[in-house]
């Protein structure tokens, strides 16, 4: 808009909406960013009930140097989730110890 029309960039910013700041530096995805979504998605697949602090903390053990705000990122991203634990099954004995199943 600034080259087309001749505007300067804070009268650009204001009609389009947008923030000065986002004009200024160009957005870069990192290199590693598919390695590294790889060994999250593995590390979910094998250990199923580890959520994504946990995950980052084995990265870090494997060498990774990673936030853990950029693993939870990706790890949102990715639709990976903890499933919800099954409640405890109730109990079949009664208090006196004796393993008979109560009757309703």
């Amino acid at each position: 808009m600034i080259a087309e029309h001749g505007v300067c960039e804070r009268f650009a910013c204001r009609v389009l909406g947008q923030h000065r700041s986002t004009q200024r530096k160009i957005p870069r995805k990192p290199d590693d960013e598919a390695a590294l979504t790889a060994d999250i998605t593995a590390l979910a697949i094998q250990y199923g009930r580890y959520g994504y602090r946990r995950i980052a903390a084995m990265l870090g053990d494997q060498g990774w140097v990673v936030n853990v705000k950029r693993v939870e990122r990706i790890w949102r991203r990715e639709g990976l989730k903890v499933p919800a634990r099954q409640p405890k099954r109730g109990r079949l004995w009664l208090n006196d110890g004796s393993c008979i199943e109560e009757l309703h």
